[in-house]
């Protein structure tokens, strides 16, 4: 009995680990990365998404909490004093623009992402300055601002054309 156990654990365990690998391909979902899934309420009260980004042969999760509306865009990440490293914020889009975001009253430094229309990225803002007021613009039209914490692009090795997902397809 004492065998069995052991080799059932080892067999869950690579189980687990099987769901955390990507596809060769960079299918998110064989990654165990399901974009737009469902994650609740955050405590600000906006609605929670899986966002997954696959750079090379790796696909990341995300939770990022969805600023949908004009006001919620408008306010962002402004006052909060920290953010998980699995966690950000989206700022979709309803036809691709020019965007131009600021640091003011934002307290952590960020990494701005941009990503176009076809879920790639354009270009990452990276280690924002807490409080600015200077412009991160986008190089060209984009149908999403992606924000993560300040560094996190840089240490998890995301770059320009990298793919972001979050919505379902």
């Amino acid at each position: 009995m004492r065998y069995f156990r052991g080799a059932a654990a080892i067999f869950f365990a690579g189980l687990l680990l099987a769901g955390c690998t990507v596809a060769a391909n960079g299918d998110s979902k064989a990654s165990g990365c399901v974009a737009g899934a469902d994650r609740g309420q955050s405590p600000a009260g906006l609605k929670q998404v899986t966002l997954c980004i696959t750079s090379g042969a790796k696909t990341r999760a995300f939770t990022v909490e969805v600023a949908g509306t004009v006001a919620e865009q408008a306010k962002g990440l402004m006052f909060r004093t920290e953010l998980a490293d699995d966690a950000g914020m989206i700022f979709p889009f309803p036809q691709p623009r020019p965007a131009s975001f600021w640091m003011k009253n934002t307290v952590i430094p960020l990494d701005i992402i941009f990503v176009r229309s076809n879920g790639t990225i354009e270009s990452i803002a990276e280690n924002t300055v807490p409080y600015s007021t200077d412009s991160v613009v986008s190089g060209e039209p984009v149908a999403a601002v992606l924000e993560l914490r300040g560094g996190l692009t840089a240490e998890l090795g995301i770059a320009a054309g990298d793919k972001v997902v979050w919505q379902a397809k």
